[in-house]
C-alpha cells in the first residue's frame, strides 16, 4: 500500500539516482512557483536541497510560515510585520470552517489545538512544543499564541463574565513582559534570549473559555547576575531600572546619572526590551502595587552596588581580605571596553550603599562575605576562617545569585496566584512550551550543558512520538509500510544521562566526594569512562580541559573548569542567616526566620544527606515536564533562524541547512507525506462517527432521512472489539456518499478519495479524510437538528392551538358571566326605578286629589235630572271619579266626540253643576305658558297647575304625534290641537 515515498517503482540504485536527479532538475526549474508551495509534503522529490530552495523562495517573498506535515516551520523575519498578527487575522482563522486551507500560520496551529479540545477526542489536553536555536523566534511565537488564545477563548455571554474574562486575559498577557524582564537577556545570538525555560498551561472550562493559566519555570541562569560573557548583557530589568527611573527614584536607589556598575556591561546599547514603564504597568495589573515594586527595584539596585565590592588579597592568611578603596569601581578591562570617562564612575561607598539598600548592617554584611564559618566534630564546634580573595568574590556572587533566584521564584508565584484558576473551574488545558534554544558559545559550561540536554530530550520526544512510534505502530497494526530511516539522538542522551555511567553521573559523583575538584581530572574521568560512546569527542589541541558532545544540532565543546562548583551550587548557611536578619520587608518575606525546610548545607548530626545538585534538580523537573507532554496531544513548531546577524531579507543557506539537518525536518516530511497523522481507536471512532451510518442507502429510509432503518445494529459504549468491526465497515461504506457530496459542493480536494486504513485496534487516516468525515458528521447532525426543529415546531404549533382554544372558551365564559352580571344589575336598577316611580306616582295622585277642590259626593248627586242612569252607570261613575287621571287620558283619545263614554267621563270629571250645560266651556290651553289646570272656573276657564316631576328627564321626550300622549307623568297633557267643548255637547246628551 505504501511501498514508496517518492512514487517510483523499486529498481537499482543507479536508476533511482537518475530518476531523482531528473525530478530534482524539473522541480528546481520552476523556481518561480516555489513560494506558492504551502506544504513541504508537496515537494517532489523531498531532499534537503529542494526543501531549502522552497523555504528560501518563500522567505524572500515575505512568507514566513510553511507546513511540513505535522510540523509548522517558522522563519524569523527579523523585522516587524504587524499586519501578520492583527486581531482581525486571529478572528479570521478562528471563524474559518477549515483553517488549514488558509495560508500556513502560527494561528493555524493554535486553532487546531483549540478545536481538538472542543472535539473531546482523547487525549483532550493539547501541547505545543516551540523549538529552535537561540534567536529563532521562540519567545515571539509563544507570545503570539497566548494573544491568539486570549482573543478566541474569551467570549462569554453575560457582561459580568465578559469583564472577568478581560481581566484574566489581561493578566495572562501581562505575565509575558514581567517574566521577560526578569528572565531574558541579550546574548551573542539573540537580543531577547530566554535564560530560563517555561511551560505555560492555559486552563479552559467546559465551555472552552479561558479561566486562568499557570506558569512553571525551569533552570534560571542565575549565574548571569554576577557573570556575563563578553559583548553580552545582564538581565533586562537592571538596564530598565538604570534607564527608566525618575530623579526621585534615582536618589532613593542610589543610581546617579551615568553611574557604572561591574555587573552592568554594555549599558550604552539600547534595545526594545529596555522599556521600564511597560514592566511597571504589567506588574501593576498582576497585583504588585507601587510600594512593592519600589521595594523590588531597591533590592535590585542593592545587587548592582554589591557587585562593585572588590577585595584586596591579604598578606596574612589569618586576617580577612579588606575591601579596596577603588574596588567598588569596575574592573580595568571592563572600564576600557565601556569607553566611559573615569570621572563618571561611581563613588567608593558600595559597601554602605549595598547594605543600606538590602536592609543589612554594614559590618555584618562585610564580615559574612570575608569570613567562612566551619562546623566540625561531634559537638559541631564552630570555627571561623578568613576567606581568600577568590573565595570572597565567590561568596559575594553567591549572595547576589541567592537573592535574585528567590526574587524570581517569588515573582512566578505571584503571577500564578494572579492568573491561576481554581481546580474546579477548569477541565482541560493547552500547554505552551518555550525553552532555551540550542546553544554553542566559545566558552560553554554547566548552563549550556543543561540547555542542550533539555533540547536533546525534546528532540527525543519528537522522535519517539512521531518518527519512531508512528512507524512501529503502523507495523503492529498491520499496515503495509516500509520504514524510513531517521536520525535518532538516543546515543547522545545515553551519553548525558545514561545509567550507570554518564556525564551527569560523573559530575554528581565529583560533587559528593569531599575533595577539591580538578578540571583536568574530571576531563580524564569522562574520556576514560565514556570512551565507547560515538557522541563523545575531544580536542587534543585545546589547552584548557574540556570534552566535546556531538548533539543532534552539532558538536559543542564544554569546559570542565568550574563545572563541579556550579553543579554543587553551594549556599553557605551563614549567608542565609544574614539575609534572615534583613530589615527590608521584601527580603524578610523571601527569607523567613523559621523556614519549613532545612537546607542541604545543614545536615542533622553526623548523617550527611545526599547533595541535591543542579543537574539532579533539572533532570527531575525535566522528567515531570515530559510526563505532562506524553499525556497530551503534541504539536510542533520549528523556528528557523535565517542568519545569525539578525538581518531582514537575508537567507544564509549554510546556517539554515544545518538547522534543517539537526531537527530532522526531511525525515518528518517523508513520514508525513506517506503516513497517517490521525490515529483513532475503534471505540472512539465508532462513538464519534456512528451517525454517518444514517447516510448509507441500505441503512436509512432515504438519503436525507436522519432516522436509521429498524434492522440497523445498535452500538453501546461497552461493545467488544468483534462487534465494532461491522459498525466500522458500515461507516466506511458511507465514504462514497461523502465523496459525492463533496463533489457536488464543488470541493475538488475533498472529492478525491483520501487514504484510510483500518488497523487491528485503530483507524488511520489523513487530515483530508478527517475533514471529510467531520463534514459528513456535521451534515447528519444538521439533518437531525432540522428533524428535531420540525418536530418541535409541530409540537409547539399544536400546543399553541390547544392554548388558543382554551383561551377562547375562557373568554366566552367570562363574557357570558359579565353579560349576566350586567343584565342582573340592569334588572335591579329597573326594579329600583320602577318602585320609585310607583311611589312617586301615588304621591302625585294624592297631591292631585287634594288640589281638586269640591270633589264631594253631594255634587255628584246634583246631576241633571234629564239623564236617566242605572246602578251600573252609577258604579262606573264612582270608579271614574276615583281614577280621574285615566279619565283625562280617555278624554284625549281619538274617540268620537259624540261617544257616550267620552261625554260621561268629561261630565263626571269636571263635576259640572246642574243646570244648562251650554253655559260652560271646557278648554285646554297648553300652548300658554305653564300647565293649564282642568278645573271649572266661575269666570269660564280653569287652569290646572301641577308640580314638576322629580325624575330626571321625565319632562323631556321626542316630538309626539298629535293624537298620542307619552311620558311618565300621565297627568300632564302634551301639546295638541285645541279642543273646545261647548255646552252644545251636553245638549246632545239629552
Amino acid at each position: 500500500m505504501l511501498q514508496q515515498v517518492n512514487g517510483h517503482n523499486p529498481g537499482s540504485d543507479g536508476q533511482a539516482r537518475e530518476y531523482l536527479r531528473e525530478d530534482l532538475q524539473e522541480f528546481l526549474g520552476g523556481e518561480v512557483l516555489l513560494y506558492k508551495l504551502d506544504d513541504l509534503t508537496r515537494v517532489n522529490p523531498v531532499t534537503l536541497e529542494t526543501v531549502l530552495r522552497c523555504l528560501q523562495a518563500r522567505y524572500m517573498a515575505d512568507t514566513f510560515y510553511t507546513n511540513a506535515g505535522c510540523t509548522l516551520v517558522a522563519l524569523n523575519p527579523f523585522k516587524p510585520v504587524p499586519q501578520l498578527y492583527s486581531p482581525e487575522l486571529m478572528r479570521e482563522y478562528h471563524a474559518a470552517p477549515q483553517p488549514q486551507k488558509l495560508k500556513p500560520h502560527v494561528f493555524t496551529v493554535g486553532e487546531q489545538t483549540y478545536r481538538n479540545v472542543k472535539s473531546l477526542i482523547e487525549p483532550v489536553n493539547q501541547s505545543i512544543v516551540v523549538s529552535g536555536e537561540s534567536g529563532a523566534g521562540k519567545t515571539w511565537t509563544s507570545r503570539c499564541l497566548m494573544k491568539f488564545y486570549a482573543v478566541v477563548a474569551t467570549s462569554p455571554a453575560s457582561w459580568e463574565s465578559h469583564k472577568i474574562a478581560e481581566r484574566i486575559e489581561q493578566r495572562i498577557l501581562n505575565s509575558n513582559p514581567v517574566m521577560e524582564a526578569f528572565g531574558n537577556a541579550c546574548t551573542l545570538r539573540n537580543n531577547n534570549s530566554s535564560r530560563f525555560g517555561k511551560f505555560i498551561q492555559l486552563q479552559l472550562n467546559r465551555a472552552q473559555q479561558m479561566t486562568g493559566a499557570a506558569v512553571q519555570t525551569y533552570l534560571l541562569e542565575k549565574t548571569r547576575v554576577a557573570c556575563q560573557a563578553s559583548s553580552e548583557r545582564n538581565f533586562h530589568i537592571f538596564y530598565q531600572i538604570c534607564k527608566g527611573a525618575s530623579e526621585d527614584e534615582r536618589l532613593q536607589w542610589h543610581l546617579p546619572e551615568g553611574a557604572a556598575f561591574s555587573w552592568l556591561p554594555n549599558p550604552e546599547r539600547s534595545l526594545e526590551e529596555d522599556c521600564f514603564e511597560v514592566t511597571r504597568e504589567a506588574m501593576l495589573h498582576l497585583g504588585i502595587d507601587t510600594p512593592t515594586q519600589n521595594n523590588i527595584f531597591k533590592v535590585l539596585a542593592g545587587l548592582l552596588h554589591l557587585g562593585n565590592i572588590q577585595f584586596a588579597a591579604s598578606e596574612d592568611e589569618a586576617q580577612p581580605c579588606q575591601p579596596m578603596d577603588d574596588a567598588k569601581l569596575p574592573r580595568e578591562e571592563d572600564w576600557m571596553e565601556s569607553d566611559l570617562p573615569k570621572e563618571d564612575l561611581p563613588l567608593p561607598d558600595s559597601v554602605r550603599t549595598a547594605a543600606s539598600l538590602l536592609g543589612l548592617p554594614e559590618d555584618v554584611l562585610l564580615e559574612m562575605v570575608q569570613i567562612r564559618t566551619i562546623r566540625a566534630g561531634r559537638q559541631q564546634q564552630v570555627f571561623r576562617k578568613p576567606c581568600a580573595r577568590a573565595e570572597c568574590d565567590t561568596r559575594r556572587d553567591c549572595l547576589a545569585k541567592l537573592i535574585y533566584a528567590r526574587l524570581f521564584d517569588w515573582l512566578v508565584s505571584v503571577i500564578n496566584s494572579s492568573i491561576c484558576a481554581d481546580t474546579d473551574s477548569w477541565t482541560t488545558f493547552i500547554g505552551l512550551l518555550d525553552v532555551y534554544g540550542f546553544e554553542s558559545f566559545p566558552d560553554n559550561s554547566l548552563e549550556q550543558l543543561c540547555i542542550n540536554y533539555a533540547n536533546e530530550k525534546l528532540q527525543q520526544h519528537f522522535v519517539a512520538h512521531y518518527l519512531r512510534a508512528q512507524q512501529e505502530e503502523y507495523a503492529v497494526e498491520g499496515l503495509e509500510w516500509s520504514f524510513i530511516n531517521y536520525q535518532d539522538n538516543q546515543p547522545c542522551l545515553d551519553l548525558i544521562e545514561g545509567s550507570p555511567i554518564s556525564i551527569c553521573s560523573l559530575i554528581n559523583e565529583e560533587c559528593r566526594l569531599n575533595r577539591p575538584s580538578s578540571a583536568a581530572q574530571l576531563q580524564t574521568r569522562i574520556e576514560t569512562a565514556l570512551a565507547g560512546s560515538p557522541c563523545l569527542g575531544h580536542n587534543k589541541l585545546s589547552r584548557e580541559p574540556s570534552f566535546i558532545v556531538v548533539h543532534y544540532a552539532g558538536p559543542v565543546r564544554y569546559h570542565t573548569a568550574g563545572l563541579v562548583e556550579k553543579n554543587k551550587d553551594p549556599i553557605p548557611p551563614e549567608l542565609t542567616r544574614l539575609l534572615q536578619q534583613s530589615q527590608d520587608p521584601l527580603l524578610m518575606g523571601l527569607f523567613p526566620t523559621n523556614p519549613k525546610e532545612k537546607t542541604q548545607e545543614e545536615p542533622p548530626g553526623q548523617s550527611r544527606a545526599p547533595v541535591l545538585t543542579v543537574v539532579s534538580k533539572f533532570k527531575a523537573s525535566l522528567e515531570q515536564l515530559l510526563q505532562v507532554l506524553h499525556s497530551t496531544t503534541p504539536h510542533y513548531i520549528r523556528c528557523i533562524k535565517p542568519n545569525s546577524q539578525g538581518q531582514a531579507q537575508t537567507f544564509l543557506q549554510e546556517e539554515v541547512l544545518s538547522q534543517l539537518e539537526a531537527c530532522g525536518l526531511v525525515e518528518t516530511i517523508h513520514i508525513s507525506a506517506a503516513g497517517f497523522p490521525i490515529r483513532v481507536s475503534h471505540r472512539n471512532f465508532v462513538e464519534r462517527y456512528k451517525l454517518l451510518r444514517r447516510l448509507h442507502p441500505c441503512t436509512s429510509s432515504g438519503p436525507d432521512s436522519p432516522y436509521p432503518a429498524k434492522g440497523l445494529p445498535e452500538w453501546c459504549p461497552h461493545s467488544e472489539e468483534a462487534t465494532l468491526e461491522p459498525l466500522i465497515q458500515d461507516i466506511l461504506h458511507t465514504l462514497p456518499v461523502l465523496t459525492q457530496a463533496a463533489a457536488i459542493t464543488g470541493d475538488s480536494a475533498e472529492a478525491m478519495p483520501a487514504p484510510m486504513h483500518c488497523g487491528r485496534t485503530k483507524v488511520f487516516m489523513t487530515d483530508s479524510m478527517l475533514e471529510l468525515l467531520e463534514c459528513g458528521r456535521a451534515r447528519v447532525l444538521e439533518q437531525c437538528a432540522r428533524c428535531i426543529q420540525g418536530g418541535w415546531r409541530r409540537h409547539r404549533h399544536r400546543e399553541q392551538e390547544r392554548q388558543w382554544r382554551a383561551v377562547m372558551l375562557i373568554q366566552a365564559a367570562i363574557r357570558s358571566w359579565l353579560t349576566r352580571k350586567h343584565i342582573q344589575r340592569l334588572h335591579a336598577a329597573a326594579t329600583v326605578i320602577k318602585r320609585a316611580w310607583q311611589k312617586w306616582r301615588i304621591r302625585m295622585a294624592c297631591l292631585a286629589a287634594k288640589e281638586l277642590d269640591g270633589v264631594e259626593e253631594k255634587h255628584f248627586s246634583q246631576a241633571p235630572c234629564s239623564l236617566s242612569t242605572s246602578p251600573l252607570q252609577t258604579r262606573l261613575l264612582e270608579a271614574i271619579i276615583r281614577l280621574w287621571p285615566l279619565g283625562l287620558v280617555l278624554a284625549n283619545t281619538a274617540m268620537g266626540v259624540g261617544s257616550f263614554q267620552r261625554k260621561l267621563v268629561v261630565w263626571a270629571c269636571l263635576q259640572l253643576p246642574r243646570g244648562s250645560p251650554s253655559s260652560y266651556t271646557v278648554q285646554t290651553a297648553q300652548d300658554q305658558a305653564g300647565v293649564t289646570s282642568i278645573r271649572a272656573l266661575p269666570q269660564g276657564s280653569i287652569k290646572f297647575h301641577c308640580r314638576k316631576s322629580p325624575l330626571r328627564y321625565a319632562d323631556i321626550c321626542p316630538e309626539p304625534s298629535p293624537y298620542s300622549i307619552t311620558g311618565f307623568n300621565q297627568i300632564l297633557l302634551e301639546r295638541h290641537r285645541l279642543i273646545h267643548v261647548t255646552s252644545s255637547a251636553f245638549t246632545g246628551l239629552g
